[in-house]
């Protein structure tokens, strides 16, 4: 939870007024504009009037809500740094999980008693909450509390994208000299300075909005196709040693593919274009670059597969673990 809410909690609880909960879920109504490109894509396929609120409302919702559990996967990102990672890194994803949705929950509970849902701040509904009933002191510390929440999110966001662009690099599907990691430090230099860069001109050219939509839908994405690649590999390499171990499979990661998906279709048109056009360019980069020059495709020119057995490579038909992958970061390696 941002640091804003914690005070916002405990401060609007003297504030919430019983009558504000009625109606719980407010009846769907026509939405003003949002046709076209703005209309989502469910919307846009089967013809429907854009609307607000109802139980439509909620998924919509949901799906930008999204932007506030992308984080707790930089959990998994820095895995290789944890001392015991089959321990520490579920119970670090599941238990800052548990807590945080219950606090975004009891938060959200609170501001919508305090005002009035048709009342709200778009854009700052905690803190212009506590403005309506005369408490400046307190709207302006939960200000505070979010730039300070927003600048350690940003950084949060910007260790686990740089870490994920490092291992791309060490495999080979990006340039190798971006995984070079700094002679005293340890850490990848180039590839972090990189990232900030790309950050500061993406966040001063676009606005915030489209960005956090084209992140969710990206994320949703990932974590769905993350999903069917664990449905798979049980079916295809039941043999791997793991690490970790998705309990109840294959229900939970089918569940999870479902939820992605159905999330992902109450996204605006426009946000499919841009990610369909982003996602065009990543397979351009790594058709031109990644495929021939991955660690996968060197093996393979150094080990031509042998007639009738199975491509020890590739994942399918294999009975032998895959051989391990040595650690080139500094920091990475000393747990």
């Amino acid at each position: 939870m941002p640091a804003s809410d914690r005070p916002g909690f405990v401060a609007g609880l003297l504030f919430v007024k019983r009558g504000n909960y009625t109606p719980f879920v407010p009846p769907a109504e026509l939405a003003s504009g949002g046709s076209g490109a703005d209309a989502t894509l469910l919307e846009a396929v089967f013809g429907q009037a854009p609307a607000n609120f109802g139980i439509s409302g909620i998924f919509a919702a949901g799906a930008l809500v999204f932007f506030a559990f992308i984080g707790f996967d930089i959990v998994a990102t820095a895995a290789e740094e944890t001392r015991v990672p089959q321990r520490d890194v579920p119970r670090g994803i599941l238990g800052s999980l548990a807590i945080c949705t219950t606090l975004y929950v009891a938060v959200s509970l609170v501001v919508v008693g305090v005002q009035n849902y048709a009342e709200l701040d778009t854009k700052a509904p905690l803190a212009a909450a506590f403005q309506a009933v005369g408490q400046p002191f307190i709207a302006n510390l939960i200000t505070v509390g979010a730039l300070a929440g927003l600048t350690t999110v940003v950084m949060i966001l910007m260790l686990g994208q740089s870490r994920v662009a490092f291992a791309m690099s060490r495999d080979g599907l990006l340039p190798r000299w971006l995984s070079r990691v700094h002679p005293r430090f340890g850490t990848p230099h180039r590839i972090t300075i990189i990232v900030g860069l790309v950050v500061a001109v993406l966040a001063g050219f676009i606005p915030l909005e489209e960005l956090a939509e084209l992140v969710n839908i990206g994320t949703l994405f990932a974590f769905g196709l993350v999903a069917v690649s664990v449905i798979l590999l049980r079916r295809t390499r039941p043999d791997l040693p793991r690490g970790f171990r998705v309990p109840w499979g294959p229900v939970i990661p089918a569940l999870a593919v479902v939820a992605c998906v159905v999330l992902m279709l109450f996204l605006t048109v426009e946000t499919w274009v841009r990610f369909v056009v982003w996602m065009a360019l990543g397979l351009v980069v790594y058709f031109l670059y990644g495929r021939r020059r991955s660690r996968l495709a060197e093996d393979e020119q150094e080990r031509p597969p042998v007639p009738g057995q199975p491509d020890l490579n590739s994942g399918f038909g294999s009975s032998s673990p895959a051989r391990p992958v040595t650690r080139e970061c500094g920091p990475c390696s000393a747990g």
